[in-house]
């Protein structure tokens, strides 16, 4: 198998424990900020990091143009479930066991198993791989599953790294390999996944804007984004709570700085990394303002070719704005339905 990309969980809640400084950032029309404290006495401890304060994201669109209603129609969605991070998981079966609860991770280019689980289910060991996981690159064990089975879906003969449950934050990681051929349907309002082909999934209607991609390493890649006016390119990573930048993003951006914090991934692997605030990310017609960025020098953009390349994996803060998204894998696009008055 070759090397396999995983996706990252990004912790703000760990700033302050992980030795970040963040600074207070104010987006444009928000209340002017208050003039700084007086230094502490020596005597005094001094006080924590102050949070990082930024705006929710909001989006819109240019030459807005009425859609239909939107209606899935035939598979039926899942009923997905935030995790800690924000993140969505679903219920999967393994081996005609389970359910057991799953990250849907679109930056993410191989599925993946637990350690714990695949002890308690008595899998088959199969060989060494090399992950190539946001934060760095490990050599892990795998196992081989006769069959994993999401919804109506069922996926057999596949081998599984296996992680620790516990840097993964779920049973286990459904990634692109998974996903090939198929859509994938993200509906934020009823915090439902729906997977299976598009036609059955309603085509277009509902969806407002349509994004066409490149595919790499099983990933799809919008290359037409602006953020800021800078050109980058995008990948939309289900897996990751928040967008992380590559540095040549960072580099050309370099006057939003705003603190440092750390980065950890499933692998376990701590990644330092710059925080950045974006104003605005356009898409085609699609504009999200307030995007928080963490900028790092991470693998997984090697990997892709897109470290030269001012470049994001979109994160679940983002990408909760909107009412859903439908990625497809076999068309190469990427829908989005707005939510109202954008």
């Amino acid at each position: 198998m070759p090397g396999a990309a995983l996706g990252l969980t990004l912790m703000f809640a760990e700033l302050a424990i992980l030795g970040a400084q963040p600074a207070i950032l104010q987006p444009s029309g928000s209340a002017p900020a208050q003039p700084p404290a007086a230094p502490p006495h020596p005597d005094q401890p001094a006080p924590p990091p102050a949070p990082l304060a930024v705006q929710p994201p909001k989006v819109g669109i240019q030459h807005f143009e009425a859609g239909l209603d939107a209606a899935i129609r035939g598979d039926s969605p899942i009923q997905a479930q935030a995790d800690d991070d924000d993140r969505m998981t679903v219920a999967v079966g393994i081996e005609g066991r389970g359910p057991y609860r799953f990250l849907i991770d679109t930056g993410s280019q191989t599925t993946v198993v637990s350690s714990a689980l695949a002890g308690t289910l008595g899998l088959t060991q199969g060989p060494p791989v090399r992950v190539i996981s946001m934060g760095g690159v490990s050599s892990v064990a795998t196992a081989r599953l006769y069959s994993l089975d999401i919804g109506e879906k069922s996926y057999p003969g596949l081998t599984v790294p296996l992680l620790e449950r516990h840097h993964i934050g779920a049973d286990g990681i459904v990634g692109t390999d998974s996903l090939q051929d198929q859509r994938v349907v993200l509906d934020f309002t009823k915090n439902t996944i729906a997977i299976g082909d598009a036609q059955s999934l309603g085509g277009s209607s509902g969806y407002e804007i349509v994004v066409r991609a490149h595919k790499k390493a099983g990933r799809l890649i919008m290359t037409n984004a602006l953020i800021d006016g800078i050109r980058a390119d995008v990948v939309i990573d289900t897996g990751a709570s928040s967008t992380i930048g590559n540095l040549a993003l960072q580099h050309a951006i370099r006057d939003k700085f705003a603190g440092n914090t750390t980065l950890l991934s499933v692998t376990g692997h701590e990644l330092p990394a710059g925080l950045g605030f974006a104003r605005k990310l356009q898409i085609d017609d699609v504009n999200i303002s307030n995007v928080l960025i963490a900028f790092a020098d991470a693998p997984a953009f090697r990997e892709l070719k897109l470290q030269k390349r001012p470049a994001i994996f979109l994160g679940m803060r983002e990408l909760r704005a909107f009412k859903r998204i439908a990625i497809d894998f076999t068309t190469r696009r990427i829908l989005f339905d707005m939510p109202k008055g954008s």
